[in-house]
């Protein structure tokens, strides 16, 4: 449920952020467009004001102006009385009167867009330069005020209404994708995040559960102790013995969960300094020989060479405690546990192979997760929490080496480890 929430909330903050560029974009492009498209109909509707405005193209004999055709561009005159007077040969009661009433009254020096009926006008109204002058029109004399520009662009607008339903369209089907997008690359980026937490809960789970056993032991070997306070020491031999046992059983686990919880802050340093691997093996195989001799197991020990590693001593001698340890739990009196070393190459291979009882296939894939026992009942038999192998996997890795197991039912396992020279 959590992360159902993380995923909806990432998905629609990636879409709205995505939304507001698309926004963004579209508005500025869209602009960029309409301003281009008006700054050609406003350029031309300057030049042509302006031309009539420019002195040598006035006839010397006082006459009206002489005015250059444009189809889509009507140039008007405005008298001082607000009159609009028509210089083309085009008829200005072709105008609707509401144009004209709009016009006798149109702001100077001033850009207007103004939609009249059904079409949308264009409109630049300029003063006129030569106000002291008289043009005679229709032979009759009037003095000009203003000079008008009018153009229709209805078509400019309908082709801004088609490019804006085709950027809206375009930003639909690019949202459409971005929050498919969004929720595809928000789900796998969740992915890993919601392993390592369902990996952590189940972590706390578990080591709740194995400290909870050891727990309930010692607090009932303890009420049990203070029932009979008239008993000696010696009269409660064994439930004293039971209490120590788990004592050391649960201060072990502690130790081993504060090795795992600061190997995965990178709290752990290796200290990397040469060491013989000889030296350290026979040292582990001497403290497990008297274990291995107690339940008839026979240690042999084959590596001819003399082999010289940079790396920490202490957490070597750690993984082959957990390796050796792991093989004389699992092996049954009269078998066999061989430690062999070799070089290969610049890398030195060890291998700890029993004759123990074997590894199911469908088990072999998870024996380096935290708290996994393959036969529960046997592995808690034998004090095992399901760490031992978690921690060897993290210090090869450490080392830059690789660990991993071969294993058959009832013939034995390999552990083989590469640690570079």
């Amino acid at each position: 449920m959590l992360f159902q929430k993380t995923l909806r909330r990432l998905t629609l903050v990636n879409s709205i952020v995505f939304l507001v560029i698309f926004i963004i974009f579209g508005g500025t492009l869209y602009g960029y467009v309409a301003r281009q498209i008006f700054d050609d109909i406003d350029e031309s509707m300057e030049r042509r004001v302006n031309a009539f405005r420019i002195p040598n193209i006035r006839p010397r004999d006082g006459g009206p102006p002489l005015i250059f055709f444009e189809s889509r561009i009507l140039i008007l005159l405005r008298d001082i009385e607000g009159k609009i007077i028509n210089l083309h040969t085009y008829p200005i009661e072709g105008l609707p009167s509401e144009v004209l009433d709009f016009l006798e009254t149109a702001s100077t020096e001033k850009w207007q867009t103004q939609k009249i009926d059904y079409h949308v006008y264009r409109i630049l109204s300029t003063p006129y330069l030569y106000t002291d002058e008289t043009i005679v029109f229709k032979d009759r004399p009037i003095k000009v005020k203003d000079v008008i520009a009018i153009s229709i662009v209805d078509s400019e607008l309908a082709m801004l209404r088609r490019f804006l339903i085709i950027i809206f369209i375009g930003q639909l089907i690019g949202m459409t994708a971005i929050v498919l997008g969004s929720y595809y690359l928000a789900r796998r980026a969740l992915v890993p995040i919601q392993a390592a937490w369902e990996k952590q809960q189940q972590f706390v789970a578990d080591a709740s559960h194995e400290l909870r056993t050891p727990l309930a032991v010692i607090k009932s070997n303890a009420e049990l102790l203070l029932r009979r306070p008239e008993h000696t020491i010696e009269l409660e031999t064994i439930r004293i013995t039971n209490v120590i046992r788990e004592t050391i059983r649960m201060s072990k686990l502690v130790s081993t969960l504060f090795t795992l919880a600061r190997a995965d802050a990178n709290q752990m340093e290796i200290e990397a300094v040469p060491i013989l691997l000889n030296e350290i093996i026979d040292r582990v195989v001497e403290q497990f020989e008297p274990l291995a001799q107690m339940q008839g197991v026979f240690l042999d020990v084959k590596c001819s060479d003399t082999i010289w590693l940079v790396a920490d001593r202490e957490r070597l001698h750690q993984l082959f405690v957990i390796l050796l340890d792991n093989a004389i739990k699992y092996t049954s009196q009269a078998g066999n546990i061989q430690i062999i070393c070799r070089k290969h190459s610049s890398k030195v291979l060890i291998q700890v192979k029993d004759t123990g009882c074997g590894i199911f296939p469908a088990d072999l894939p998870y024996i380096f997760e935290r708290f996994f026992r393959g036969d529960k009942v046997r592995s808690r038999k034998n004090g095992g929490a399901g760490l031992g192998l978690a921690i060897a996997q993290w210090i090869v890795e450490k080392h830059e080496g690789k660990i991993w197991v071969e294993s058959q039912v009832g013939i034995g396992t390999q552990v083989y480890v590469t640690l570079p020279i």
